[in-house]
């Protein structure tokens, strides 16, 4: 064959590999909780104001195109044009009023979805710390002394107060289709308040780049009904690994793709010790300390 031929030919091979994208799935547009929802709402909202601007313009390329290619005589020659005041105010007032809208948007929605805004319900919120580790994470819920690891259970409809830290260098927290990534840095404190609203197993993941092992950096956010989630925190209990500080000392060494492990027994003010890293060596303080000072808090 010709050389040509095979020139086009491989222009189209990218083509047919857009097949597979049928079976992805984009998280972010399909929500399972309240606050993905509103956030979906946003990213539908700005996308379709963005469009008003860049539909016309691709249409208007070549409409263009067309009207004023060589061949039609019957358009104007005007060489000597340069201004109209008509479409100076159409180039000016459509993204004024855009820029506008979006940024009333962003304004109202920045406080209604304020990460730290407890989530309105009947339903007493359940705590659980979040700790970003090499690389791993670490979830340890205070009130009921278990701890977990690439796993975090939540029951449907009942709110979810995290608190984040980092063990190390900076990650992100981010359950796709719960919504709200929040940053996780060492010796720092953020919040993040969730709720999910359908049952399922959803993919969690560190969204920030943290060395090696960040792409094996997931974990599994299981939302199960209320009798399901009671029945995880007693098997988590009933573990014959207890998350002391010999435990945390020996989790905290890099690893990567850890498999799922729970923990009985969580140290009180465990996630304290973390955030005021006092896990360097010599500055470990008793746990009975500790106890004094969350109470204290």
């Amino acid at each position: 064959m010709k050389p040509k031929f095979w020139t086009r030919f491989c222009r189209f091979l990218p083509l047919p590999a857009t097949l597979l994208l049928a079976g992805c799935h984009m998280a972010l547009l399909d929500p399972k909780g309240p606050i993905g929802e509103a956030e979906k709402s946003i990213i539908v909202t700005a996308t379709g104001l963005m469009l008003l601007v860049v539909i016309p313009v691709f249409v208007l390329v070549f409409v263009v195109a067309w009207r004023y290619r060589a061949s039609n005589t019957k358009a104007a020659y005007e060489p000597e044009w340069s201004h109209s005041n008509k479409i100076e105010a159409v180039m000016w007032s459509v993204p004024i009023v855009i820029v506008s809208i979006l940024g009333v948007i962003a304004w109202r929605t920045s406080h209604q979805l304020d990460p730290y805004r407890p989530i309105p319900s009947q339903f007493k919120p359940i705590h659980i710390d979040a700790v970003a580790m090499d690389w791993k994470w670490l979830f340890i819920y205070p009130d009921q002394h278990v701890a977990s690891v690439n796993e975090v259970a939540m029951p449907v409809g009942v709110p979810v107060v995290f608190h984040i830290t980092s063990a190390t260098v900076m990650n992100s927290f981010f359950i796709p289709r719960l919504g709200s990534q929040i940053y996780a840095m060492a010796n720092m404190q953020t919040a993040d308040n969730l709720v999910a609203s359908a049952p399922g197993t959803y993919r969690g993941i560190s969204a920030n780049f943290s060395g090696d092992g960040f792409s094996g950096m997931t974990f599994k956010a299981v939302a199960m009904s209320k009798a399901d989630f009671k029945q995880w925190l007693a098997n988590a209990a009933a573990s014959k690994q207890t998350m002391d500080a010999a435990a945390y000392r020996a989790l905290e060494k890099p690893s990567e793709n850890l498999p799922v492990a729970y923990y009985s027994n969580a140290m009180p003010g465990l996630f304290q010790q973390i955030v005021q890293g006092k896990f360097a060596p010599g500055r470990m303080v008793a746990s009975s300390d500790m106890r004094d000072s969350a109470r204290s808090e």
